[in-house]
């Protein structure tokens, strides 16, 4: 496996363990429609948060959340909708972003709720 590939892999576990520790349950990870893929589907009371994560391995070309592009919103936000739909939820959706960087010999990890609304 490719370095960026583990790197994400990493990044997407730091990502569920931190979910999971602030009380989220994770419902799905990498759930795929058509050509959308959401890393991970994670609920907490009343609200299904989509989750995209952004691992890096340094900030030398920007945050994390930066690399997530309108064209991706849009394929989350019509793989969400048929997530909810066949799954017949519901519930308040959310998008959030969980960006990841390393910092020294350590990653640091930040949870942006509502990161984005959809269009």
């Amino acid at each position: 496996m490719a370095a960026h590939n583990e790197l994400g892999k990493f990044g997407e576990e730091f990502a569920v363990a931190f979910l999971q520790n602030k009380g989220y349950e994770i419902l799905e990870t990498n759930w795929t429609f058509q050509k959308a893929e959401i890393d991970i589907i994670a609920k907490k009371e009343n609200t299904l948060a989509i989750v995209e994560v952004k691992t890096r391995s340094s900030l030398d070309f920007g945050l994390p959340q930066d690399f997530v592009k309108p064209k991706k919103i849009q394929l989350l936000v019509k793989a969400v909708n048929e997530y909810v739909l066949s799954n017949d939820l519901d519930v308040e959706v959310r998008f959030d972003i969980i960006a990841i960087h390393k910092e020294g010999q350590e990653f640091k990890i930040e949870h942006l709720e509502d990161a984005f609304y959809h269009f």
